[in-house]
């Protein structure tokens, strides 16, 4: 059967497969559609992702429909996630190569509680970092985790993965509960500061305790080689002989030598290396950027909680390439 649609072109005909029919789903939407929409959906602004259907397969979709198809089946990959978690299940098989572990939080807007964290995990293998050109490399595939709530339903989000992964590295900024998660449940990882953090606390010292810049300049570059060298240690005694009078700068001092003293097992960065791992968190901050900020923190955007979850749980199926998650629940629910 085709179905005939007028436009400023005369008659297109268009294959059945591409229209909205009745009695194959609860929406009376093919399976064909669901995923044009869903997929759409989660790429763009709904009212976007409608005029984009339509100029391509010449289709009017109401953007309402897609909203309401994108929260539907992203709540069914929550209530998935939550029953495999609930019931002990892991993602993947065995697997004895080792795997980073990165995790990071940014700020969407929601309606009930303003600015909120939505944490997101990547979870990838050593090998499949490869270098694409000189001094470039690039992440073949990953496994991205989001949850808009508190770390607890995201460790356990998290752990679906991880927990038949037998040889883990996390690298992480210094947030706490991170490193607690990790000591807890996965005490034989190993564990990485983030680089360009821990130098990011020096500079931030630097800027209160030496008003030249030459001067300032110099003390961090000597910092940082001794940071590049497993010497930490070093710099902290160097920060114990500086000769502070300001009292903001000797607060600054306590709390970067108690970090340092904190992370010093995390900050091995030339036995790292040596070791040919990674000692920096780029790749989950430019995972915000194209899994959570390209869709959910566009200007004027206001999400409910449940909203922007349901959403970002599509995101996240996609930027896996694992759509065909969402493709079974499609054909399923037909």
């Amino acid at each position: 059967m085709k179905k005939k649609l007028q436009t400023s072109l005369g008659k297109i005909v268009v294959p059945q497969s591409h229209v909205l029919i009745k009695g194959t789903s609860e929406f009376y939407i093919s399976e064909y559609m669901q995923d044009i929409m869903c997929y759409s959906g989660q790429e763009r602004v709904f009212e976007d992702a409608a005029e984009h259907i339509q100029k391509l397969l010449l289709i009017e979709i109401n953007a309402k429909q897609i909203e309401r198809l994108c929260h539907h089946y992203g709540e069914i990959i929550e209530e998935e996630q939550s029953r495999c978690t609930q019931e002990g299940e892991c993602a993947e098989p065995n697997s004895k190569a080792i795997h980073y572990v990165m995790v990071d939080g940014s700020m969407i807007f929601t309606r009930e509680e303003g600015w909120k964290e939505i944490k997101l995990g990547r979870i990838f293998a050593q090998d499949s970092s490869v270098e694409i050109n000189k001094g470039r490399r690039e992440i073949q595939s990953s496994q991205y985790v989001a949850h808009l709530g508190n770390h607890q339903r995201f460790t356990e989000k998290m752990e679906y993965y991880l927990d038949r992964i037998a040889e883990k590295i996390f690298i992480a900024d210094g947030a706490k509960w991170i490193w607690n998660w990790a000591d807890a449940v996965y005490p034989e990882a190993i564990q990485i500061l983030d680089f360009f953090h821990a130098k990011e606390h020096l500079c931030n010292f630097a800027e209160l305790c030496f008003s030249e810049e030459q001067q300032r300049q110099q003390w961090i570059n000597q910092q940082t080689l001794l940071l590049l060298n497993d010497k930490a240690e070093q710099i902290i005694d160097s920060l114990n002989s500086l000769n502070i009078s300001n009292k903001g700068g000797k607060e600054s001092r306590e709390q970067l030598i108690k970090y340092y003293h904190a992370n010093l097992h995390r900050m091995q960065y030339r036995t790292f290396k040596e070791k040919g791992w990674l000692i920096g968190s780029g790749p989950i901050e430019s995972a915000h950027r194209h899994v959570i900020q390209q869709r959910l923190k566009l200007s004027g955007q206001r999400w409910t909680i449940k909203g922007a979850q349901q959403v970002v749980n599509l995101r996240a199926e996609h930027k896996s390439n694992k759509w065909n998650t969402v493709l079974n629940f499609i054909k399923n629910a037909a």
